[in-house]
């Protein structure tokens, strides 16, 4: 048989938990020394870290093999085992076909030779293959088995890199990190968006647990995780406390998936351009004032047209009304009113809980009923009158969710205007804006002198909440 002139060797590992590509290295060794025992050449290496072949993941290396197997640049191929090469006969039927077609017959193995130039290699190939697809369903079970035990017995799972605010063995807390985060959860119950605090992070130096910025998917996905609360999660469900401390407390998580679900509900958008977007009204037609810069001056105008649906005809200068409202709400802080009405409030904030599993319990009960049609244990008239009570309690539940606004963003603060008007200039918008928000409903701008040159404060008709 022809002496290959270029051949590839191919190594892939599907688990690499230590993350330093051992086990491929130990197969690179071993096609290396077969390639010198049979005197070939080796043209190149391609290798697939962590990377499994039966789930059908995108193996890069093992494409450019392919194409260099096509191309012709390659006219053998070794691997330390054929369940390295592919797990799936039909994609060993693809390998093969493309062999075929590109004239490689030489395909080695350091645990056997596969000769695919001929029938009974390839039956040979193909019983492998099936072989390494039935046992990696049946090591697929066995896994899934495995993790939702230790789910249920409150322990740990793996990964490549070690959860954010805990040590390697993910099970003692690792306090800076977890200071960082508390204060990370802190200003986000304060009202401060996700984008917000990962610019603040990324500014201060922290880094994720791979080394990388943050980002505000990744800083939202350990905001919701119950791993910082000190509860184990089975495929985003929570099936038992951990055996680890928790970071915060649970009652912080639901309040921060309060959180979640109102700004779902209400489409909040982020991050938010000026202090008082959204919070004033026209006094003419009712309707929303946006921010516009005319001239060199910027100003809260009633816009007309299909877009806006305003009146067209108030406007007003954006800096002092801003900073009167900003002073009109510190000032509050420190009246008896804003106390005992903060008081109120805390006691809807705590509900936010109780609602949350009221509104998981319905849409579990209404995505069950929507089975029972759909397997027709039920009819269409049946499921219409289960139905229609189920969606009216999920919209009430999704209205006092979205009206439970929370108080955290006062907390601390009730009696301090005076010093907090000394610090206003150092708070972000989304910090300046959360506290306004917690206060102020909104306020209605009344139509101006014509020929004024100075705001009359008589114009601002502030709405308190608090």
């Amino acid at each position: 048989m022809k002496t290959p002139r270029s051949a590839a060797i191919y190594a892939r590992i599907s688990s690499d938990q230590s993350g330093e590509g051992l086990g491929v290295t130990r197969q690179l060794e071993d096609c290396r020394e077969l390639a010198a025992n049979h005197g070939w050449t080796v043209g190149d290496e391609y290798v697939d870290n962590d990377i499994s072949a039966y789930k059908g993941k995108p193996r890069p290396q093992y494409q450019r093999m392919l194409d260099d197997l096509a191309e012709g640049y390659r006219d053998a191929v070794i691997v330390y085992n054929m369940d390295r090469l592919t797990r799936q006969p039909m994609e060993l039927e693809q390998f093969s076909r493309l062999c075929e077609q590109a004239g490689v017959t030489q395909v080695k193995s350091v645990t056997a030779d596969i000769d695919l130039g001929n029938d009974d290699g390839l039956f040979m190939a193909r019983i492998l293959a099936a072989i390494a697809s039935k046992e990696s369903g049946r090591k697929s079970e066995r896994l899934q088995r495995k993790a939702r035990q230790l789910a249920e017995q409150g322990l740990p799972n793996g990964g490549h890199h070690r959860p954010f605010g805990y040590e390697q063995d993910r099970m003692t807390v690792n306090e800076a990190e977890a200071e960082v985060l508390r204060q990370a959860v802190g200003r986000f119950l304060a009202g401060e968006s996700s984008r917000s605090i990962c610019v603040w992070l990324n500014n201060e130096g922290v880094q994720t647990t791979a080394g990388g910025p943050w980002q505000t998917v990744t800083l939202n996905a350990i905001f919701k995780s119950g791993r910082i609360a000190g509860l184990r999660e089975h495929k985003g469900v929570v099936v038992a406390d951990a055996q680890w401390p928790g970071i915060i407390t649970p009652a912080q998580r639901q309040q921060i998936l309060g959180h979640f679900e109102t700004k779902k509900r209400t489409n909040t958008r982020a991050p938010r351009r000026y202090v008082l977007s959204g919070l004033l009204r026209c006094g003419k037609c009712g309707n929303k004032l946006f921010s516009s810069i005319r001239v060199d001056t910027r100003r809260y105008v009633c816009l007309a047209g299909p877009d806006h649906g305003g009146c067209g005809r108030l406007t007003i200068v954006a800096s002092p009304v801003e900073e009167f409202i900003c002073a009109a709400v510190l000032m509050r802080l420190d009246t008896p009113e804003m106390a005992d009405a903060l008081t109120g409030r805390r006691a809807v904030d705590e509900r936010q809980s109780s609602l949350l599993e009221t509104l998981e319990a319905d849409r579990s009960q209404m995505q069950e009923l929507s089975e029972m049609w759909a397997a027709k244990d039920i009819s269409s008239v049946e499921w219409k009158a289960a139905r229609d009570p189920i969606e009216a309690r999920i919209r009430s539940t999704e209205r006092q969710l979205a009206q439970a606004s929370s108080s955290s963003a006062l907390d601390g603060l009730i009696g301090t205007g005076e010093q907090l008007m000394t610090a206003w200039s150092m708070l972000n918008l989304d910090r300046q804006a959360a506290i306004i928000k917690a206060v102020l409903d909104y306020a209605t701008i009344l139509p101006g002198t014509l020929g004024a040159r100075t705001m009359d404060p008589a114009r601002i008709q502030p709405v308190w909440q608090l």
